[in-house]
């Protein structure tokens, strides 16, 4: 029995409503579409100069296209950034071109690519509802998440599969759109890390953190099983800013005790700031003998469809 005269707070009482009824920011028609290929685009890459991030983004391109010829990894890990502006059609289109092989997310992706599969809209104002306590009450949001933790932990699945699972064998109106969904079609894994007390289905009745634990610890050791076989391949980190890269930088020191030189390892990151723990644990210290970090900022909603109609350009010269 715990000595301290506190005692933990119990979820019990909250008060919860509808998310069909919370106001969102972000919808689905407001969403990125794809670019298709293009020669002008080929044109364009082409022309980029031999300096600075113009020579680093040649090089990067040419490693992913290197890495996908040889079959090796193409792994991002994603804030939930991402999809709140709109990007999960342009990894979805990624996905079904070979460009991304697995993805890692935080807790919070898990949020924002049910409800958009769910009503179409995600992204609360937390300024206007932070203030009475409305800030995360989404009752369905919590309760089919913690439904598919659970049911992860029983099958012995890792918690992005489990909620994959069950939005692709939902009846979703968007789950088209859905992140999760569409990597478990593909059968593609996805890992999520969460850090207990970031998001709010955390404070929903139905938690259980021992079904949150198993499964997000059961997708550690996965992502450590992806990053054993990233010699030769690629990990990009979009938008997270301490969560994915402290879990690469563990995952890799994991690889490389059991064996795994992991030489030849391109690592990237696109996001709007630099910031020092994807500078340091995806950039500078991964890489290895033979292998190269990348540094690109910019806005995300600009930077990454940029990024996926530059991988469908033509030859690199």
């Amino acid at each position: 029995m715990s000595k301290y005269r506190i005692h933990p707070a119990d979820p019990e009482g909250l008060t919860f409503y509808s998310l069909r009824s919370r106001p969102s920011k972000v919808r689905v028609d407001m969403f990125a579409r794809p670019a298709p290929a293009s020669q002008v685009f080929t044109e364009f890459v082409n022309g980029l100069p031999d300096i600075l991030a113009g020579r680093d983004m040649k090089m990067f391109l040419q490693k992913m296209r290197n890495a996908r010829a040889a079959g090796k990894p193409l792994v991002f890990g994603c804030g939930a950034h991402v999809i709140k502006v709109g990007l999960s059609p342009v990894f979805i289109d990624m996905m079904e071109h070979g460009w991304i092989t697995a993805l890692a997310l935080n807790g919070a992706g898990i949020i924002h690519d049910l409800e958009i599969a769910l009503v179409g809209q995600t992204s609360e104002d937390v300024d206007s509802r932070i203030g009475d306590g409305r800030f995360g009450m989404a009752e369905e949001t919590g309760r089919l998440l913690h439904r598919a933790i659970r049911d992860g932990a029983e099958a012995n699945i890792g918690l992005g599969e489990a909620v994959g699972r069950m939005i692709s064998s939902s009846d979703f109106p968007h789950r088209d759109k859905s992140l999760l969904a569409a990597a478990y079609d593909r059968n593609l894994p996805v890992t999520v890390h969460v850090a207990v007390g970031t998001d709010f289905i955390h404070f929903h009745p139905d938690v259980d953190g021992r079904d949150i634990g198993q499964t997000t610890l059961r997708d550690f050791f996965l992502f450590c099983a992806l990053v054993e076989g990233m010699d030769g391949g690629v990990f990009c980190n979009v938008g997270s800013s301490v969560i994915l890269p402290e879990v690469f930088l563990k995952s890799v020191t994991f690889a490389r005790n059991k064996g795994k030189k992991l030489e030849n390892l391109t690592t990237a990151v696109f996001d709007f700031n630099r910031h020092y723990r994807p500078d340091q644990n995806v950039v500078r210290r991964p890489p290895g003998t033979g292998g190269e970090g990348f540094y690109f900022i910019g806005h995300h909603e600009l930077m990454i469809p940029l990024l996926s109609a530059s991988l469908k350009a033509g030859d690199i010269t």
